[in-house]
């Protein structure tokens, strides 16, 4: 019997969508690498069902470690993407992710809004920084060329989302 848990809200799929959209125009339409919206990672090449984590959005760039294998990719992606909800267990997540060598993670919370940076760092992910409206630090991710901060909305904080390199820049 399979149990599945719904969705979750709206707005955490809304920002599911923006997130990955980014994703894909920075590192997927240019050639960089793989997007994927939700994704199975594994640490075990069969019996994956037994140990396995699903990401709200993973990046996998051309020289990633991880490996496809069709239902699920054997290791972690390069960066991801964990929207946060009320009884959720993404920081639980953060052990799994190191071990299976996710370099960078990007934590957003939405109650109280705020985001962290959490970098792979002597097999242990380490938070690199924070940012929320009292304190919107700018993020700067290592594995890709983006920063990351919170910002004012017009209906609700945002994620301002920056390219390092060009002028473009995004709201989530």
């Amino acid at each position: 019997v399979y149990v599945m848990p719904p969705m979750p809200n709206d707005e955490h799929q809304q920002m599911v969508a923006r997130l990955t959209a980014i994703m894909q125009d920075v590192v997927g339409w240019s050639g960089l690498g793989e997007v994927r919206p939700g994704v199975n990672i594994s640490d075990r090449p069969k019996n994956w069902k037994k140990n396995f984590r699903v990401p709200d959005v993973a990046v996998f760039l051309k020289d990633c470690k991880a490996v496809n294998q069709d239902t699920h990719w054997l290791g972690g992606p390069d960066w991801l993407g964990e929207i946060l909800s009320p009884d959720d267990e993404s920081r639980q997540k953060l052990d799994f992710y190191a071990k299976v060598g996710v370099r960078e993670i990007l934590l957003i919370d939405r109650d109280p809004w705020e985001i962290e940076l959490y970098q792979l760092q002597n097999e242990q992910m380490m938070l690199v920084g924070a940012s929320s409206l009292d304190r919107p630090e700018q993020l700067k991710s290592t594995v890709l060329p983006l920063t990351f901060r919170i910002v004012v909305g017009v209906a609700r904080p945002v994620v301002e989302v920056k390219h390092a390199t060009d002028e473009r820049q995004w709201h989530v």
